[in-house]
């Protein structure tokens, strides 16, 4: 079970009930209100500090350790399988699995991670969850089981450092990052607890031999605290003190207190102690300067004498000497070791020897370690000092318990007794002259004698040290009781003197007086009127004395001044005035010697503004701005802007002040500033508007850039806040700025995906290129993604694009010309495969077979060259097998299935091939003649699949198609007898001479801004035989050469208008004309991309669409 002891008497105060086998562990909180307890038979007890059990919880193994995180009530329990992590703020402890035994834990000082030590000598380091972050392998891990881990408590520490002892009898160190630090350190034994002080400035080890060992930070051995009986299996340091609790196999429990006693040494101005118990500092008293001497063993002993210093370790004496001569000189270099165990109980160094004592025994050896001479007194030496002498021979003051007094010479073996008293010697010194002799007893008294007749001269109470001043032979120093007293001889002169010598201004006689001994006011006092009599040395041995570096630097500064030629007496009495805070004297001086603007910066400096100006009054008004300026810096600096945006006003420093407006974002101060402000002033009145920018103000803004005038800044103001109906106002006004306000508009939209916006937001910035490129992205982007029918209006608007920019650029004229062709073919592709797309891709069609018949027709021929990209030969060729075989045409559908074996079919398609391959050979092998086209023009009927592509077989002739339907359509186009233009062949056609027709019935022509219509009435028209047109359409038969139809002015005159149908192309293409050769069918051409329908099929598709199909003019749209 538990037990609680008090640690004053080490009663047991109460055994606590709980656990049912032996308990193995203990660990207390930070803060002491709880502790817990872990036990063999696998349970962990939580108690609070009355002592009361308040949580039980257990494990699947007995509990091996247990430690609480050092920030909060989170407890780490650890068994031989795993371990868990319980916080009050949880109803259950969140247990994690470990692959070896646990016998050790320990948390980080910040409480974040938790070291765990393993059987198998690895180190798993967690974070609060349970999680592991760094796992520390070490080498012979498997023979050298983690024992007791420990991390640094120190706050001070740069890294987290874990201490790791392991029964491979070595300490080791580690980083939080699992990196070791240092090398091991072996230990000769079985370590089994460590842990470190408070502070982490020392470990406690205990283990198999039987002791607790202390060791600094870094894992130097300093001694033993304790021998036991047992092997010692915990040991722990009372927190924030010296007392050390020691748990032992045996069950014996003892407690220590530690005591560090001070090892120093002092020679005049130089104090050497030790730090960190393996450290030497050594400290000029008078410099404050400060040297660190590093070492890796215990320091024992110190002395230092001179340019000596002797440093004692356990088994060597290191001598050190100053590097030179220079009495400020502070770095030590070694000048021999004597490596030996030397055991004494005092310690002295000299120039060439150093000096041991062994309670009754002095012995004297030389640096090389060799005993020169010995001295054996007879009683026990309690004191023993170096009072100076030649090197190699310097005298020894000894001090015995028995009272007596002597004094050794290091060269010589006779010692000499200088007096004997009754009581034993605690510390001696003998005067600079060698006159008299002050001994401090064990009775706390000072006793001073007169060495050459032995008299006591005077004695005083309360002292542990004494010492001799080395200048005046008469005065003591000796402390004791937490007092320093100093006794003089004679009467020390008191401050009247002084003052009647510095009435009379004779400073260096009062400065002789003060020396004798004064208070410190009064050398202040001297140092001052001294000062303000411009006697500088004087003031600064003054200032010196009373440690004033502020008075001291002003000194150094006038005589570097007057080292370089400055001689002015009153402007150095200024200075003076100006640090003793006698402002307006130092004012007065320095205007008196011509120096006003150090009397302004002065004030400026001390922010005693109102002074300034009283001081100014009627001066320079450019001084005056100055000093408004300074003020406004100043309240700048300390935090008050509005003040200072007055201030600058004033001062007329507009930037400034519209700078401080801006950056706290004042906007009503940077109205009234601009406002204010003359047009002519373009800077400040630019940096407003830049500030209304960045304050999302952008009316106001534009207001100042109206006033400066600046109207590229407004334009672009408006583009970069997206106002575009102002950019586009601004943009009418002045053209210049076209370019900067529809480039930015048409990339905005570009941006947010309005590429067709942007396109024309291009085209009307004049930037055919940009626009064009925009256009052929959106054309790729839809093809990419199968949007046929856009990529149809996108190529048909490219197209468009490129007959404008031909119109515009001679030099590109043929290039776009080429395009402007290319990309009406394909925007014709395009707009047929989309419904080849649509009927192999959706489950319904909506158009007819005779449509899609035609269609596919019509894009085989079209694809005689290359297949543009996304469109497939496969769709299209099935669409034209199924719907030939569905419509009759056998022969065709067969001819399709046969091209299709012959290609890469898609899954999907597979089996429908398969199976119409098959089905389709039991048709007649032939084609429906209802199917095959004519030819208007030569009245051939020709092939449904044409190896010359959409020409008649026969005459040549293209093909007019509806753009709907896809079936030929009764036009023939024509082209004009040179000489004739375009203007005169519609004048010609609008004679429309008289004609003779079987019918009496006519045509009714229909012209709108949407669409150029023949209509017929009732029933047909037929044309007269004597037609000249009808004569044009014939061509010599058997020749390979497309001969087109020509005609003349008399044909021209001849033909109806109603017959005719022109499209007019902008410059520099020439109109194409038709005519139609069978009255009896209406065809409508949409006047913006020219395209043909029948008429009834064109209504229809502007009533679905309100618009072109093809080019998507809207039926609202005029003709452009």
């Amino acid at each position: 079970m538990p037990s609680v002891y008090d640690t004053s008497d080490g009663t047991l105060i109460q055994p606590l009930k709980g656990h049912k086998d032996t308990v193995y562990c203990v660990a207390y909180a930070k803060d002491g209100k709880r502790f817990a307890s872990g036990s063999a038979d696998k349970s962990v007890i939580i108690w609070t500090s009355k002592l009361e059990g308040i949580l039980k919880y257990t494990h699947n193994d007995s509990i091996q350790c247990v430690s609480y995180n050092p920030l909060t009530h989170q407890l780490a329990s650890c068994s031989s399988s795993d371990f868990g992590l319980w916080s009050p703020e949880q109803k259950s402890v969140s247990k994690h699995k470990a692959n070896s035994k646990i016998t050790c834990c320990s948390w980080t000082n910040d409480g974040q991670y938790l070291a765990l030590g393993m059987f198998n000598g690895v180190i798993s380091i967690r974070n609060k969850n349970g999680d592991e972050k760094v796992k520390i392998e070490r080498a012979g891990a498997a023979s050298s089981p983690v024992w007791s881990i420990c991390w640094n408590p120190s706050r001070d520490e740069r890294n987290d450092t874990l201490a790791v002892a392991d029964w491979g009898q070595r300490l080791s160190f580690y980083q939080l990052s699992g990196k070791q630090i240092g090398k091991d350190r072996t230990l000769n034994f079985d370590p089994c607890c460590v842990s470190y002080f408070t502070k982490g400035e020392y470990i406690l080890l205990g283990g198999s031999d039987k002791q607790v060992s202390l060791f600094t930070k870094d894992g130097v051995r300093l001694g033993a605290i304790g021998e036991q009986s047992s092997w010692v299996w915990t040991c722990k340091a009372k927190p924030d003190s010296n007392y050390v609790a020691v748990g032992c196999q045996d069950g014996t429990i003892s407690f220590y207190q530690l005591i560090f006693s001070t090892v120093h040494g002092l020679y005049k101005d130089r104090y050497a102690y030790r730090d960190s118990m393996t450290d030497v500092i050594v400290q000029h008293l008078i410099t404050e300067q400060k040297v660190r001497i590093k070492g890796r063993e215990l320091v024992k002993k110190i002395a230092i004498y001179k340019n000596r210093l002797a440093i004692q370790m356990p088994e060597k004496i290191l001598i050190y000497e100053l590097y030179s001569d220079d009495s400020s000189d502070m770095y030590y270099r070694v000048k021999e070791k004597i490596v030996k165990k030397f055991e004494c109980n005092l310690l002295v160094v000299c120039s060439e020897h150093i000096i041991l004592c062994q309670e009754k025994r002095l012995q004297c050896l030389s640096f090389s370690g060799v005993k020169e001479r010995e001295w054996l007194m007879e009683s026990l030496i309690r004191y023993i000092k170096v009072i100076g002498g030649p090197p190699g021979r310097e005298g020894l003051l000894v001090g015995l318990k028995n009272g007596q007094i002597l004094k050794i010479f290091v060269d010589n073996v006779f010692a000499i007794v200088l007096l004997k008293q009754s009581t034993a010697v605690r510390c001696l010194d003998m005067s600079a002259s060698r006159n008299k002799l002050a001994v401090v007893d064990e009775n706390d008294t000072c006793l001073v004698y007169d060495i050459h007749t032995k008299e006591l001269l005077f004695q005083e109470p309360n002292a542990n040290s004494v010492a001799w001043n080395t200048q005046c032979e008469d005065m003591l120093c000796f402390s004791g009781g937490g007092y320093l007293n100093i006794k003089a001889a004679v009467e020390v002169p008191q401050s009247a003197p002084m003052y009647q010598y510095l009435e009379r201004k004779m400073f260096k006689e009062a400065y002789q007086i003060a020396c004798l001994g004064v208070t410190d006011a009064d050398w202040r006092e001297l140092a001052m009127e001294a000062l303000e009599g411009l006697e500088f040395e004087t003031a600064k041995k003054a200032f010196t004395r009373i440690r004033d570096l502020r008075y001291l630097e002003l000194i150094s500064s006038i005589e570097e001044r007057k080292k370089h030629g400055e001689n002015l007496n009153e402007l150095f009495l200024a200075d003076v005035y100006a640090y003793q805070g006698k402002f307006h004297e130092a004012a007065k001086l320095y205007k008196k010697s011509g120096h006003e603007s150090l009397a302004l910066d002065m004030y400026s400096d001390l922010r005693m503004f109102d002074y300034a100006k009283d001081f100014l009054r009627s001066g320079d008004p450019k001084d005056t701005k100055m000093l408004i300026k300074k003020q406004a810096d100043w309240a700048k600096n300390i935090n008050e802007p509005k003040a200072a945006v007055e201030m600058y006003l004033s001062a007329g420093e507009h930037m400034k002040a519209i700078e401080i407006s801006g950056d706290h974002g004042w906007v009503d101060m940077l109205i009234e500033i601009a406002r204010k402000l003359d047009k002519a002033e373009r800077e400040p009145l630019s940096k407003c508007a830049f500030y209304f920018k960045k304050l999302n103000n952008p009316g106001y803004a534009a207001e100042t850039y109206m006033k400066v005038g600046d109207l590229k800044a407004l334009v672009s103001l408006h583009v970069e806040t997206h106002r575009w109906e102002e950019a586009f106002a601004l943009s009418e006004k002045h053209p210049e700025f076209k370019d900067e306000v529809y480039v930015p508009y048409a990339q905005w939209l570009a941006e947010n995906d309005r590429f067709e916006e942007a396109q024309k937001a291009f085209h009307k910035a004049g930037r055919q290129r940009e626009a064009v490129r925009v256009l052929e992205q959106l054309t790729h982007n839809a093809v990419v993604e199968s949007r046929f029918n856009d990529a149809a209006y996108y190529y048909w608007m490219l197209s468009m694009q490129c007959l404008d920019i031909a119109q515009e650029n001679e030099e590109q004229k043929t290039e776009m010309l080429q395009k402007f062709h290319h990309f009406q073919q394909l925007a014709e592709v395009y707009h047929v495969y989309h419904y080849i797309q649509r009927y192999t891709e959706e489950p319904f069609s909506f158009h007819l077979p005779e449509t899609l018949f035609n269609i596919s027709r019509f894009l085989l021929h079209s694809l005689t060259k290359e297949t543009p990209l996304g469109i497939s030969k496969v769709n299209t060729l099935f669409t034209l097998a199924k719907q030939s075989k569905a419509l009759g045409a056998y022969k065709l559908a067969r001819h399709a299935y046969d091209k299709l074996q012959g290609l890469q079919i898609p899954a999907r398609f597979q089996k429908s091939v398969e199976l119409g391959s098959l089905t389709i050979r039991s048709k007649p092998f032939h084609d429906s003649e209802e199917l095959v086209p004519l030819c208007y023009r030569c009245s051939t009927n020709n092939p449904l699949l044409n190896n010359l592509g959409n020409v008649c077989i026969n005459c040549r002739q293209p093909f007019v198609f509806s753009a709907s339907s896809y079936e030929v359509l009764h036009l023939v186009e024509f082209y004009l007898e040179d000489g004739i233009t375009d203007e005169e062949a519609v004048s010609l056609i609008d004679l429309e001479a008289p004609r003779l027709n079987k019918s009496g019935n006519k045509w009714q022509e229909m012209m709108s801004d949407d669409a150029q219509s023949l209509r017929l009435n009732d029933s047909a028209v037929i044309i007269e035989d004597d037609d000249p047109f009808t004569a044009k359409l014939s061509f010599e038969q058997g020749s390979s050469e497309f001969v087109p139809v020509v005609v003349n002015r008399a044909v021209l005159q001849s033909m109806s208008r109603r017959d005719v149908l022109i499209k007019r192309w902008p410059k520099p293409l020439r109109w194409q004309y038709y005519r139609s050769l069978l009255p009896d069918a209406s065809i409508t051409m949409c006047p913006s991309c020219f395209q043909m329908f029948h008429t009834e099929d064109y209504e229809l598709l502007v009533l679905q669409h309100n618009c072109c199909p093809f080019c998507r003019r809207r039926i609202d749209e005029s003709n452009q």
